[in-house]
């Protein structure tokens, strides 16, 4: 998280004004490691580095006239029914998928819980799935001579199923700068529309607990909306 900081200090530094956030870096399919925090890599990255970097911009953000957050999360959020909080560091259960899927679904409800705690402010905070998209994201799954010969097997159905990198952004540039979206906070988009996401992503007291845990995980002492 140190080059977090890092990058705020150096982006506050050098710029006035911030009028848009897109948390949209990401692990996925990793093999189980850890960051340098000790913190799960998914988790760590997805999540957590997105957290400290939105709270430590958050004053800079709330300068601008207006400000949008956007948070890319994913479908696979669905994969996980919540967040196990008595395992955060995912060392009982390593399936990747799960691992991923927790990661997602904590960036929905970080979204739910940023936008509530930024209710009359002129930012606002939106999460949304980009769809599945042809980049590198999950390429550690094709580690293994079978998983490299599948994955040729089926490259054709892959490219006619799959968006493309261009066709993926559109979400997040319409949550990003759209019109129709001014005003709409704490919600979950699709294909530029929002729907509805897992039981799980709308459950408060997770988002809550979630937010409180993810302060005390990365020492937020400032910055913070409280």
């Amino acid at each position: 998280l140190d080059s977090v900081r890092q990058f705020v200090s150096a982006v506050l530094q050098e710029e006035p004004t911030i009028d848009i956030l897109i948390n949209n870096a990401g692990v996925g399919g990793c093999p189980y490691s850890k960051t340098e925090d000790g913190f799960e890599m998914h988790f760590g990255v997805n999540h957590l580095a997105h957290f400290l970097l939105t709270n430590l911009l958050l004053d800079r953000l709330k300068e601008a006239p207006t400000a949008r957050i956007v948070n890319v999360a994913s479908y696979a959020h669905t994969f996980v029914k919540g967040i196990n909080f008595d395992d955060l560091n995912s060392e009982k259960h390593m399936q990747v998928s799960l691992l991923y899927g927790q990661s997602k679904l904590a960036n929905i409800l970080f979204t739910r819980s940023l936008a509530k705690r930024l209710a009359g402010t002129s930012v606002i905070a939106n999460c949304l799935h980009p769809g599945t998209v042809r980049i590198e994201i999950f390429r550690h799954l094709l580690n293994g001579t079978i998983a490299k010969v599948l994955y040729y097997l089926a490259l054709p159905l892959i490219f006619m199923t799959m968006k493309s990198p261009i066709e993926g952004a559109q979400t997040t540039i319409y949550c990003a700068v759209d019109e129709a979206v001014e005003g709409v906070s704490g919600k979950y988009f699709m294909d530029c529309k929002v729907t509805q996401p897992s039981k799980a992503a709308v459950d408060d007291d997770m988002a809550e607990r979630l937010w409180k845990v993810s302060a005390e995980l990365v020492a937020l002492t400032g910055g913070t909306v409280e």
